[in-house]
């Protein structure tokens, strides 16, 4: 195969996951609802993930914080992946599966929505943190892959990609990201 064919067979899979994930309209909806009534009772939006998904969370919290398409008020949102001295601290002191969990000891209060990003569903760190968040009070959303792993199984909701290859999965978050944040900007009174 020549690297012009497999540019366009990749175009092809990623189109493909893409059109799948349409499928996932409705618990996207829902994850939107959830995110728009906690906005609206004072509460915040907490995400998580690891390598290309601790990137996707830093940039829903981005669209949060920031805008998405529209001027509007900023709404509540950490990335629990941005302080560098806190997950070096907790990796050191304790161990790597906590880094996350900690920080919703911490961080999260009952009405909060917590959002872990595994590819796999199988994240260690991730799966304690849903856990500990759910201990808290809040609302639990995964977005996975494959067949949703262990997360499926512990969270509220659980928006599973239609991949079972890391890249198509990020690339399906990606765009369910930006739909969620669509939705929550047109449709929050905040």
């Amino acid at each position: 195969m020549n690297k012009q064919n497999e540019i366009q067979e990749l175009f092809e899979i990623s189109k493909n996951t893409i059109e799948k994930s349409k499928s996932l309209g409705i618990i996207i909806e829902q994850v939107s609802n959830k995110i728009i009534s906690c906005l609206q009772k004072n509460k915040k939006i907490i995400i998580f993930g690891n390598g290309g998904s601790a990137a996707d969370a830093q940039h829903m919290a981005a669209e949060f914080i920031g805008r998405y398409l529209k001027e509007r008020k900023s709404y509540a949102a950490i990335a629990l992946t941005t302080d560098s001295s806190i997950l070096t601290a907790l990796g050191n002191d304790y161990n790597f599966n906590i880094i996350f969990s900690r920080q919703c000891e911490a961080l999260v209060n009952k009405g909060d929505l917590v959002i872990g990003i595994s590819t796999s569903g199988n994240s260690q760190n991730i799966i304690n943190a849903i856990k500990t968040s759910k201990k808290n009070g809040a609302i639990t959303v995964s977005l996975t892959g494959g067949n949703g792993g262990k997360l499926k199984n512990i969270s509220d909701y659980t928006i599973i990609s239609p991949s079972d290859k890391t890249p198509h999965i990020q690339e399906s978050h990606r765009i369910i990201i930006h739909i969620i944040c669509n939705l929550v900007e047109k449709y929050s009174k905040n």
